[in-house]
C-alpha cells in the first residue's frame, strides 16, 4: 500500500467506490469509528487505480464491480487517530452485479480479514445529517458530476493556515 509517515504527518494514497442501489448509497465504518466513509483502501505500488478498486472491492464485499466513471479526484487533509492525513484519493462510480444479496440488505458486515466493518445503505435525504468523512460528500453525493471534478478538503477540524503552521514547524531545523 502506497502510504508514508513522516513523525506525526501521514500520506495516503486511496481509491473508493461509490455505489448506488436504487437511490440508496452504500456507506461504512470500522467498529472503533463514529463516523460513515464510502468504501475503498489503499492503493499498492505498481497498481493501476481502477484494478486497486475492484481489488479492495473484492476483499471488503467479495463482489466484483464495474467501475462505471471517476467523479471525483480528492486532495483530504485531515486528522486521524491522532496523525496528520494528507490523502489522495480516487472516487469511482461502481455498479455492483445486479443479483448480489447484499442489495437487499440494509446493513450487513464486511468480509476482509482483521477489519470490523459495517456497510449500510443509506437515503441521499439523510446525509446531511450523518457523521460522513470527507463532509463534501454530504452534497456530493445527492448529485453526481457528470465529468471528474478535482476537489481540495480540509477537514472542519483544522484550517488550511493551521496545516501551513504545522508544515513550518516541522521544516524548522531540530535542535
Amino acid at each position: 500500500m502506497i502510504t508514508f509517515d513522516r513523525e506525526n504527518d501521514r500520506f495516503n494514497y486511496r481509491v473508493v467506490g461509490v455505489a448506488f442501489a436504487g437511490e440508496r448509497v452504500l456507506l461504512h465504518r470500522a467498529a472503533s469509528d463514529n463516523f460513515w466513509t464510502l468504501p475503498g483502501g489503499r492503493v499498492e505500488m505498481l497498481e493501476p487505480s481502477d484494478f486497486s478498486l475492484k481489488r479492495e472491492m473484492l476483499e471488503e464485499l467479495g463482489l466484483k464491480v464495474e467501475i462505471e466513471r471517476l467523479l471525483w479526484w480528492v486532495e483530504n487533509f485531515f486528522d486521524y487517530n491522532g496523525k496528520n492525513y494528507h490523502e489522495l484519493a480516487l472516487y469511482y462510480l461502481v455498479t455492483l452485479p445486479p443479483d448480489s444479496e447484499i442489495l437487499q440488505k440494509e446493513v450487513f458486515k464486511g468480509i476482509e480479514a482483521g477489519t470490523d466493518l459495517t456497510f449500510r445503505w443509506f437515503s441521499p435525504d439523510v446525509l446531511a445529517e450523518l457523521p460522513i468523512y470527507p463532509s463534501f460528500l454530504k452534497t456530493g453525493l445527492k448529485e453526481l458530476p457528470e465529468t471528474p471534478r478535482h476537489v481540495i478538503h480540509h477537514d472542519e477540524k483544522k484550517s488550511a493556515e493551521m496545516y501551513l503552521q504545522d508544515i513550518s514547524e516541522a521544516m524548522k531545523p531540530k535542535g
